[in-house]
């Protein structure tokens, strides 16, 4: 999703009842004070070492050349990018990526914290990927590892590894939206495709993206759940309106009228089924489906709006125990009907008496 110069949201703070007040336009760069969640928040601190005082000696290399790097990214950062310096530790700053329509990565949010070392920019700087435990990349490991030829953490040719004399730390977050956050990660991991059986191996990226997919989902319970330090406010707008696309896309990726990845960014999709879904990711989609919901709703969606859209989706629905709203739903093994359970009581909804039931909408509390 871009975001347009006129359309940028408003931070946010939360007060103490959980209330969310907008105060200023969220900038896509932007330098604050307070480092104290970020991973690399020790280093450079600890060490004897007569490097350190580069970060705050205004006339060393290392201090202009990072203050080169902010200037950099204040004027280059592309619209899915979003990036904090700190004013007191200048030797950090945190960047969040959007993920590109087009991917499994759609309309998800990844953070990553990055240092710069004592003697910058001889060596690359350190990148974090704040994981949450979930490895969504082959290149995105769970420990937070971030391997890429541009910070030297994977083989590549010359030419792609870092270059103190031309690389920037816009170069690298912009490679890992292009290079790993791409259509196909599964072709990330070395070997894979190029053997003979192109059939085959496309089975497997289309049921990687499938996984990639329902983690990238528990990514998004888990970043609201804990959003990063000065990025709350981001958060909680990024999934307000961005809700009912995402929850269309599970819709559509499950009934197989969408391959994962390719969900048009308006939430429409095929009215009848074009690809085949494992039983596997429908059943995963199933149970995080209405912990979306709740934590979009949370996060401020309209809680009308999902209704709506809910009766649209039971409309389209087109395989056996879809996660929508309908009169009646048949599964013997009953998770359809556990998971409707816990749309309705999310969202507020009531079942009549009598044998056929309907949507009824309860009025948000004040």
């Amino acid at each position: 999703m871009a975001l347009s110069i006129t359309s940028k949201p408003r931070q946010s703070n939360t007060t103490s009842i959980g209330e969310i007040q907008e105060i200023e336009v969220f900038r896509r760069f932007d330098v604050l004070s307070d480092s104290s969640d970020h991973h690399y928040v020790n280093a450079n601190t600890t060490t004897k070492h007569t490097g350190v005082d580069c970060f705050t000696n205004l006339s060393s290399g290392v201090h202009k050349k990072i203050m080169q790097e902010w200037k950099i990214l204040e004027k280059h950062l592309p619209d899915s990018i979003f990036v904090r310096v700190y004013e007191n530790r200048i030797d950090l700053l945190r960047a969040v990526i959007v993920g590109a329509a087009g991917t499994p990565y759609h309309d998800g949010l990844y953070f990553f914290d990055v240092a710069f070392p004592s003697d910058y920019p001889s060596r690359p700087p350190h990148v974090y990927y704040r994981s949450y435990g979930l490895r969504i990349n082959p290149n995105l490991y769970a420990n937070g590892r971030v391997c890429l030829s541009l910070v030297n953490t994977w083989p590549g040719r010359k030419s792609e590894k870092w270059n103190p004399n031309e690389s920037t730390v816009l170069q690298v977050l912009v490679s890992i939206q292009a290079l790993v956050l791409n259509e196909r990660p599964y072709f990330n991991e070395p070997g894979h495709g190029m053997w003979p059986g192109r059939i085959i191996w496309e089975k497997r990226s289309n049921s990687y993206n499938e996984d990639v997919f329902v983690l990238s989902c528990k990514s998004m319970l888990f970043l609201q759940r804990r959003p990063p330090k000065n990025f709350e406010g981001f958060v909680a707008w990024h999934f307000r309106e961005r809700a009912n696309v995402i929850l269309s896309a599970c819709n559509a990726y499950t009934s197989g009228r969408a391959r994962v990845g390719y969900c048009p960014t308006d939430g429409s999709s095929s009215s009848s089924p074009i690809v085949e879904v494992s039983d596997k990711f429908k059943g995963l989609i199933a149970q995080l489906y209405p912990e979306l919901v709740a934590a979009f709703t949370r996060s401020g969606a309209s809680r009308e709006t999902l209704i709506e859209q809910l009766k649209v989706e039971r409309k389209s629905a087109s395989y056996k125990g879809q996660v929508v709203v309908k009169k009646k739903v048949k599964s013997n093994s009953g998770v359809a009907r556990r998971v409707l359970g816990k749309l309705k009581k999310v969202l507020g909804l009531k079942k009549k008496s009598g044998k056929s039931s309907s949507v009824k909408k309860k009025t948000m509390p004040s």
